[in-house]
């Protein structure tokens, strides 16, 4: 910073002009021009700010990573703690599990071996009680024997009906607008009647008959007719084997219902 020199061969008188002249310079003006170098100091507090403020940036973001890193770090111990104490809960579990396995083998070799006597005590009743299921399968086979001719005898039976039937009816199917087809069923066949509606002579009933057994049933129809009517028809089947009159009597329902 320089200074201005102070002569002290100037006296104050020497440099102050004369008290009446108007173009006298002032005092203020004839002080010494002083530099305190502001200007110097001000870019020099700039410069101090800048790096200040770097300073301050760059440990708020050690901080911030070194914050940030603990926090990973902390995560990272409870993921580990968490696994320790899963692997923990595992052991565990398998030592239970292999407990439960032990006591189970345990008794499973306890019911084997119960199970064992009891086959043994069962293998012994069974050896002694063979000869009667020997006795009671000869039995058998006489009643299975018996029921096979008597099947075979009504086999024949039905045969020799036949020869009669068919014939008669062939005229049934004629006389009744009637044609016969299979219910898709082994023993059963379905009879469709057409001509039954006066309002419409295409309209078509049906119902299909059960010959599994001697007695036969009736277990589908349409139209709708009254069961116990349908019942009546088919006892009458049963106890005269007349098919002739059964078909004219199920047509007969059929064309009452559809009045």
């Amino acid at each position: 910073m320089a200074t201005a020199a102070f002569e002290p061969s100037l006296s104050s008188s020497a440099v102050r002009p004369p008290f009446g002249s108007a173009d006298a310079p002032s005092m203020a003006d004839s002080l010494p021009s002083i530099d305190f170098g502001f200007e110097e100091l001000r870019d020099r507090m700039a410069r101090f700010t800048v790096r200040f403020d770097e300073f301050i940036e760059k440990g708020r973001k050690r901080v911030l990573e070194e914050r940030n890193q603990f926090a990973v770090n902390l995560a990272e111990l409870h993921d580990d703690q968490r696994m320790r104490k899963r692997d923990i809960e595992i052991v565990e579990l398998k030592l239970e599990t292999h407990a439960q396995t032990l006591s189970k083998e345990s008794q499973e070799t306890e019911e084997m071996e119960n199970a064992i006597s009891e086959l043994s005590s069962q293998r012994d009743n069974r050896a002694s009680h063979r000869d009667y299921l020997r006795e009671q399968v000869a039995d058998m086979q006489k009643t299975i024997a018996a029921r096979r001719e008597a099947q075979q005898k009504h086999a024949r039976y039905l045969d020799s009906q036949a020869r009669y039937n068919i014939p008669e009816l062939d005229f049934w199917q004629d006389y009744l607008c009637l044609r016969i087809e299979g219910a898709g069923i082994e023993d059963r066949l379905k009879f469709v009647y057409s001509h039954v509606s006066e309002r419409d002579w295409e309209q078509e009933a049906w119902f299909e008959l059960d010959m599994s057994s001697r007695e036969y049933k009736v277990l589908h129809y349409k139209p709708k007719v009254e069961r116990e009517l349908v019942d009546q028809v088919v006892e009458k089947l049963n106890e005269s084997r007349d098919l002739g009159a059964f078909l004219k009597g199920m047509r007969g329902l059929f064309v009452e219902g559809m009045k």
